[in-house]
């Protein structure tokens, strides 16, 4: 079994990668990738650091990064899956909302599921982490301890969070189906960890993402006692090889908007 504490120490370590760039007074140098997502030197300096990292913790078990993989994960039951720098437009705005990820992922038959995962904040200093066997933890400058999702004697109103950046006719639907809420827009895989840190009930995502982007987080959540699922309601799962993409998924509390979420996607 891997070490937690060194992926946790690791992710740090990305994280201090990024902000030697996004610290640097001279501007931000951005290029395209070929599906038109931006680049930076931050993104590519993170990934070196998690994959030599990843090779010396758990050596032999494939690496699928948003930046590019190490070895093949067809051929093995566990697999890492990273996004160095989730919120590289964040990262280009310097408004701190981004994030480095890792997931421990386990196969079933051609399918991925997340058995731990490290969200760390490179800005706020605040790592989130958890797993099958691992208890959901934050840790940060203003604290450290357990996490726990909101409980659902919590009143109302509603805390749905939303990305700074992607909201469309889909989102409002489902905001209306709710009822009285408070809206919270951040960037990254922070939107999924307010909700493990019971700072927010509820996630929806209907804009594109890719595996790399939620499942680190989704291992969060799930550790600490909330869910994360596809349009149909059931826990969502993953493909890291031939469509990384995800479908629309919903990270909550708890079961009680499961209603509202199938209806809207169907």
């Amino acid at each position: 079994m891997f070490d937690h504490e060194s992926v946790v120490s690791l992710a740090l370590r990305a994280g201090q990668a990024i902000l030697e760039v996004y610290n640097d007074p001279s501007s931000i140098s951005v290029t395209t990738k070929d599906d038109n997502s931006p680049l930076t030197e931050a993104d590519l300096a993170a990934h070196e650091v998690i994959v030599k990292g990843l090779s010396r913790i758990d050596p032999g078990t494939p690496i699928v990064s948003e930046e590019g993989r190490l070895g093949d994960p067809t051929k093995f039951d566990t697999c890492w899956l990273v996004d160095p720098l989730d919120g590289t437009k964040e990262f280009v705005k310097r408004n701190g909302m981004f994030t480095v990820n890792i997931a421990l992922m386990a196969r079933r038959e051609e399918r991925w599921t997340p058995l731990f995962g490290v969200v760390h904040a490179p800005v706020s200093r605040v790592t989130w982490f958890g797993g099958v066997a691992v208890p959901a933890e934050r840790r940060g400058p203003d604290g450290s301890g357990g996490l726990a999702v909101r409980p659902n004697s919590t009143p109302e109103p509603i805390r749905l969070v939303a990305s700074g950046s992607h909201r469309g006719e889909m989102d409002e639907k489902f905001a209306a189906s709710l009822g009285r809420y408070d809206l919270v827009r951040m960037g990254s895989s922070l939107k999924a960890c307010v909700v493990a840190e019971g700072n927010a009930d509820l996630y929806p995502r209907f804009g594109p993402t890719s595996c790399w982007d939620v499942a680190a987080a989704h291992a969060v959540v799930s550790a600490a006692g909330g869910l994360v699922v596809g349009p149909d309601g059931t826990p969502l799962d993953y493909d890291l090889v031939v469509d990384v993409l995800n479908p629309h998924f919903l990270v909550a509390a708890d079961v009680r908007w499961m209603k509202h979420w199938v209806e809207c996607n169907y």
